[in-house]
């Protein structure tokens, strides 16, 4: 009985620590945003890029196509949040420019 026990036990904790798939030197704090939106999003299509955008590294959170007019938030590598992009208003511009102008770097994760 005590083996069993362990068994389910262990079960339990792989089955509940599953790792996501993020790029390697994420911030920290990106990372975070990544593990809030993986528990929080019922999207399959939700991702996370990285852009360089005026001189600076920046993160676009893409909330996918589960909702009508759901903007993306664009943040900085300290995840503040430097405006949105879409949704009902169609925005595309973050500071006052064409966000079309961002450099793409990578996908950091794609659920």
């Amino acid at each position: 009985m005590k083996k069993l026990s362990i068994l389910l036990l262990m079960a339990t904790v792989m089955v509940s620590c599953t790792k996501l798939d993020i790029e390697k030197g994420t911030p920290k704090c990106v990372e975070n945003k990544i593990k809030d939106i993986n528990k929080s999003s019922t999207c399959n299509n939700v991702k996370v890029e990285e852009y360089t955008f005026q001189g600076n590294t920046v993160y676009t959170l893409d909330p996918g196509n589960c909702g009508a007019d759901m903007a993306t938030e664009v943040i900085s590598s300290d995840c503040k949040s430097l405006g949105y992009l879409g949704g009902i208003a169609g925005n595309t511009k973050i500071n006052g420019v064409e966000f079309s102008t961002a450099t793409f770097v990578k996908t950091t994760w794609q659920k």
